[in-house]
């Protein structure tokens, strides 16, 4: 059996931009993946699976329709499905996200975010 560590910082240096998640890891029928992330998300949901957000360096707000919830590095959050979000970054911040293969970046509303195919770094 071939196991192998994976780097969370060496995996970040493999890309730059914004809003576009990478796989790095696959569980079972989940995928771990990571993402660069600064300015503002869109409003979206995931009705089939609720969504995890790992901070791994800087802070990330999640706003909801009732309040925003603050993750500094080091914190994580579950999004519970069908749960209405919007993440936002003020300065760049590096995520975790754990969620079943497949699962599109903008859940239930599309638009220019959304990435089609996600790529393995």
């Amino acid at each position: 059996m071939d196991q192998h560590t994976i780097n969370f910082q060496e995996k970040f240096t493999k890309f730059s931009e914004h809003w576009s998640p990478k796989i790095i890891a696959q569980m079972n029928d989940y995928h771990f993946k990571i993402a660069k992330i600064q300015g503002e998300f869109v409003w979206h949901s995931h009705p089939e699976t609720d969504e995890v957000f790992i901070i791994i360096e800087g802070e990330l707000k999640i706003a909801f329709r009732d309040g925003i919830s603050l993750l500094k590095e080091g914190e994580m959050l579950v999004v519970p499905k069908g749960v209405e979000h919007k993440p936002i970054a003020e300065e760049e911040c590096h995520i975790l996200m754990i969620e079943p293969a497949g699962t599109v970046n903008t859940g239930d509303v599309g638009g220019d975010l959304t990435v089609e195919e996600v790529d393995w770094v």
